[in-house]
């Protein structure tokens, strides 16, 4: 008998409440387990208690911002390969390099809608 896997751990970073919540609505909906931070410093505790498989940060955070925070993740060798995803309503091609140069694996603009939100969680999680 084939043991079922577990869910996939997700961990979705935003000072906006807003968009943490539709954010856990569509990937909780999809499958995934999703735990939520409302900034940085909140976000490196959770990364730790949960190992999430796939981070989504928002860029524009207070106190840290989303390109410290995945720059902090990433260094960590622990997490080095975890996929970070970042969030933004800026969409210009310094802000995109600036994630790419944060370490980011995938910029993605707001609003974003579910499928979106999905696709990047299927493609960034090794099975």
């Amino acid at each position: 008998m084939e043991q079922e896997k577990p869910p996939v751990r997700v961990l979705i970073i935003d000072d906006s409440t807003t968009v943490r919540h539709s954010a856990e609505r569509y990937l909780t909906e999809a499958g995934f387990e999703v735990f939520l931070a409302e900034d940085g410093f909140d976000a490196l505790a959770k990364v730790s208690d949960h190992e999430p498989q796939v981070v989504f940060v928002d860029v524009m955070m207070p106190r840290l911002d989303g390109y410290q925070t995945c720059a902090l993740i990433k260094r960590h060798p622990k997490y080095a390969t975890t996929p970070v995803i970042m969030l933004s309503s800026k969409d210009s091609l310094f802000d995109r390099a600036r994630g790419r140069l944060a370490g980011s694996d995938l910029y993605i603009t707001k609003p974003f809608s579910r499928e979106v939100l999905v696709q990047a969680v299927l493609d960034h999680v090794r099975f």
